[in-house]
């Protein structure tokens, strides 16, 4: 530990994210970005976006896109928190709405930021584990808690919660913040914006960086009650108030009013998926029933790192996480076709060899 460094830094455990490696004829599936690129309506205005307009400041109420998430989803502005990425709204929400005395609940297999952030926040924060079917129980969470935060469809699992389990987990608790993370909803899962009015402690945080292929541009949002809302501003305006630069902003309006665009790309990883999972179960691998744009499996032929080396050396990248209980499985992103045929090819060379 360097002298200079505060105890605080010292303590943390950084988030890895996925390898962005330089590997020729690479066959990326490991960090969940979309096969078919943003709509063409975003990229154009992030062109025109990129004009002698960004020697000033972009708005840092995002007025507009705020406006637009809005409407979208049916609830007033006020409602709307957006974000350098959902990553800095999960920042925002960790230390405006989750730090309580009791603690802060979520699933023991979950995305991994979760733990960081509390460390960061210093929340304090318990695991509740999930089932043999690695599913999130509502009844497990029934205890003491300050707040909740799940993300569903869960990562790195990909396995949803119906409307109505989200519902009862929110009724369950309704003196503390609930939070659920929608990062990967559009693929197959249940939103919980229908369950918005009447349930003042409900946050919902979404991203343009999976669904809508914006995952270079870092645009997030919440949406949520105003009070909810307005905490994650305080804490905005107290760190950047000017997150999202013009670029991002106009891009992010144009992609959100795209919906046909939108909802062929879906469909299009939703078929991929469902291809990808059949070659899978036909070569021997457990895949378990996803909502998201990845699966989860695991092959009793090899360990999980074992695996992820072996399609590494045939240029095939997917991600595989040493940790309890889930470092056998890889976390495989859905790709274009063509991904998908070598990835088979590819773990069928694998078995063929042993």
């Amino acid at each position: 530990m360097n002298r200079y460094w505060t105890a605080l830094a010292g303590e943390l455990t950084p988030y890895v994210p996925g390898e962005q490696p330089r590997i020729a004829d690479l066959v990326k599936l490991n960090t969940n970005e979309s096969p078919y690129g943003p709509s063409p309506l975003a990229l154009e205005a992030v062109r025109a976006a990129a004009s002698e307009a960004l020697r000033l400041y972009p708005d840092p109420e995002a007025t507009e896109l705020r406006e637009t998430l809005a409407a979208y989803h049916g609830v007033e502005k006020a409602q709307v928190f957006v974000g350098n990425g959902s990553d800095e709204v999960l920042a925002h929400t960790f230390a405006g709405l989750l730090k309580h005395y009791e603690p802060l609940l979520f699933p023991d297999i979950t995305y991994s930021f979760y733990p960081v952030y509390a460390t960061l926040f210093g929340v304090n924060c318990q695991t509740v584990a999930l089932d043999d079917a690695m599913r999130i129980r509502i009844a497990d969470y029934r205890r003491a808690a300050g707040a909740i935060i799940i993300a569903n469809p869960n990562a790195p699992t990909g396995v949803a919660l119906d409307l109505n389990e989200i519902a009862a987990l929110v009724d369950d608790h309704p003196d503390i913040p609930v939070v659920v993370d929608e990062a990967y909803v559009d693929f197959g899962g249940q939103s919980a914006s229908a369950l918005l009015p009447g349930r003042p402690n409900l946050l919902i945080v979404r991203t343009l960086s999976k669904s809508r292929a914006l995952a270079g541009l870092r645009v997030g949002y919440a949406i949520g009650d105003s009070g909810l809302i307005e905490a994650l501003t305080r804490v905005k305006d107290s760190f950047n108030s000017y997150p999202l630069g013009r670029p991002a902003q106009a891009g992010a309006i144009a992609s959100v009013k795209d919906d046909g665009f939108f909802r062929a790309s879906v469909a299009k990883v939703i078929e991929g998926r469902r291809t990808m999972t059949e070659g899978l179960v036909a070569l021997g691998f457990e895949v378990l029933p996803s909502c998201a744009n990845f699966v989860f499996a695991r092959h009793g032929a090899l360990s999980g790192a074992d695996w992820a080396k072996a399609l590494r050396a045939r240029a095939v990248l997917v991600r595989q996480f040493g940790k309890p209980r889930i470092a056998d499985y890889l976390r495989i992103t859905v790709g274009t076709e063509t991904e998908i045929g070598r990835l088979l090819g590819a773990c069928r060379a694998i078995l063929d060899n042993r």
